[in-house]
């Protein structure tokens, strides 16, 4: 099966993080049959300072096997850099599409996965963000009914019955690190629609709500079940799980992540050819170069985790290995 890989990157640590995505997709899947394109936002009124990446990533980029696709920022940009991952869409080729958050690495063959482009589907791995209920309502159960009815979708059919009414994980919500469909244009044209809808004029029931940095995950849930999507199923477990590792951040791979996502790391970075070009971020430095990375992970259970990830996050802040 052929499909391309979608990531964004600009100047900082994306760059970087994009740079261990690209060697990872080669070092975990040599034979990836698609393409990896890397989106690259431009300059423009959208933007307070130049957001494009140096030269040297850029070079990098292009030698690991990617392409660099610029993209325009008419709707986000600066305010709200995630939407990126939404615009980036209307300039890929309209083929089937799997995108990534740039914080991933590749730990396994993707081109094994039996994705069915025609039924999107999302990253699960997710916490309780969003929406957050006030004392005297709307309830999580009427803000996601307003949403559905505001583009005319069945909301009772996107329902888990196996949870309790308004229990969070009773309503689709996803993690935007990773998503797919069959065609990135009309994917991407009604995200950028409902993102922008909901942005703009949203539900009297989302008065009260926060929708930065949540609205590309409010908005997502609704445009796959528009296009008969769901839930991934037991076929799509290595997504988060063998052939994919969503960090976030390298402290928190160090922390949480398993053996393999080390392994792949830890080998990356040995690399020559890579290594003059990652030691220019700052966290890479300190967790892998310097060491600490070996530090945080001491400090945790791997099958005893906080059940929050703000716990881990706060462990590491007070031991001072917190980084980006």
């Amino acid at each position: 099966m052929s499909f391309n890989l979608l990531a964004i990157a600009q100047s900082g640590r994306l760059e970087h993080e994009a740079i261990l995505l690209a060697a990872s997709l080669r070092h975990s899947d040599p034979g990836f049959p698609g393409m990896l394109f890397i989106a690259e936002p431009q300059p423009g009124p959208k933007w307070r300072e130049d957001p494009r990446m140096s030269d040297r990533s850029r070079k990098m980029l292009t030698g690991l096997g990617a392409t660099i696709l610029p993209f325009e920022s008419r709707a986000f940009g600066s305010d709200y850099p995630h939407g990126n991952k939404i615009e980036a869409l209307a300039d890929l080729p309209d083929q089937p599409f799997l995108f990534l958050d740039t914080d991933t690495l590749i730990t396994g063959p993707l081109s094994a996965i039996p994705f069915d482009f025609t039924r999107p589907s999302a990253s699960m791995r997710r916490e309780n963000t969003w929406p957050k209920p006030e004392l005297y309502g709307p309830t999580l159960c009427q803000t996601w009914a307003a949403l559905y009815t505001r583009f005319g979708l069945d909301f009772a059919s996107s329902w888990d019955t196996s949870h309790p009414d308004d229990y969070w994980r009773r309503y689709l919500y996803f993690n935007a690190g990773w998503f797919f469909h069959e065609s990135p244009r009309a994917f991407g044209n009604r995200f950028l629609a409902w993102a922008k809808d909901i942005r703009d004029t949203p539900p009297e029931e989302l008065v009260c709500q926060e929708l930065y940095p949540w609205l590309d995950q409010i908005t997502l849930p609704l445009v796959i079940h528009s296009f008969g999507g769901g839930r991934p199923g037991p076929d799509l477990d290595a997504m988060d799980g063998t052939a994919t590792c969503h960090y976030r951040t390298l402290p928190l791979l160090y922390a949480r992540e398993s053996d393999r996502a080390v392994e792949v790391l830890e080998t990356l970075a040995a690399d020559p050819d890579l290594r003059p070009a990652l030691r220019h971020w700052g966290a890479f430095k300190r967790m892998v170069i310097q060491g600490e990375g070996a530090k945080a992970r001491a400090l945790f259970d791997r099958g005893n985790l906080p059940r929050r990830e703000q716990m881990i996050r706060n462990t590491l802040k007070r031991e001072g290995l917190w980084v980006r």
